[in-house]
């Protein structure tokens, strides 16, 4: 039997843990669950799962210091449940490190889909081979400098393959615009979000059938992009 992948639920709600333990263990997911953010970060580092979904508002320790403390040793998937629906909380957690953000009240369908794309970007980010990312529709050779969509080769200028190349590298993931201009331009240009729209329409020009209506670069409104690399 192959092993269940480990998702560590860690909110301070004893029904929504409750729920989460029954629903995902139903699912094939191995669950545990912790009552606050301390205990979260222990289980966390004792136990090393596939997957963390963590509230933000707990006692001694909040979601967001968590996902801050679990970004400095890992890239697992991080997904955040609140009940609150501000942009400006949104892009807290994202910016924390967050990959994903889920507003409570919440359906358990929802849910699951959010998991299953998080689980599969964090398998496709890793590359086939050195420096070669294949996910979904797109190829990226990045020693080669070179891309493609659909095996068709595309030409991009440099910056343009640069933030492709990190979309690629994160698919199914909301990136703010704070986090995309400060890793492709740097630290010094994460409020010009110019620069991203004009990059991002000129992407979407060579890489989507009808720009007007992408399916591969997808906006978030007020809060950055989330990359769909296809089938």
């Amino acid at each position: 039997m192959p092993e269940k992948q480990k998702i560590l639920v860690v909110d301070d709600e004893p029904q929504i843990g409750r729920v989460m333990r029954t629903s995902l263990s139903t699912r094939g997911f191995d669950v545990r669950i912790a009552s606050d953010g301390e205990a979260g970060l222990d289980l966390f580092n004792d136990w090393h799962p596939a997957l963390v979904i963590t509230d933000l508002s707990m006692p001694n320790m909040e979601g967001l210091e968590l996902c801050r403390r679990i970004r400095l040793v890992s890239n697992i998937p991080l997904i955040v449940l609140s009940v609150k629906s501000e942009e400006r909380v949104k892009v807290q957690a994202l910016d924390a490190g967050a990959d994903d953000y889920i507003t409570k009240p919440f359906g358990m369908d929802e849910l699951l889909a959010r998991i299953r794309a998080a689980l599969r970007r964090s398998t496709a980010a890793q590359p086939k081979s050195p420096g070669v990312f294949e996910v979904g529709d797109f190829r990226i050779d990045a020693a080669a400098h070179k891309a493609s969509v659909k095996d068709h080769e595309i030409h991009l200028t440099p910056k343009e393959f640069e933030l492709l190349l990190y979309l690629v590298q994160h698919p199914d993931t909301v990136l703010t615009h704070h986090k995309l201009l400060g890793a492709v331009w740097g630290g010094d240009y994460t409020e010009q979000t110019e620069y991203l729209r004009v990059f991002i329409g000129q992407l979407r020009k060579k890489i989507e059938p009808n720009p007007a209506s992408p399916r591969y670069i997808l906006t978030e409104p007020w809060i950055g992009y989330r990359f769909n690399p296809g089938e």
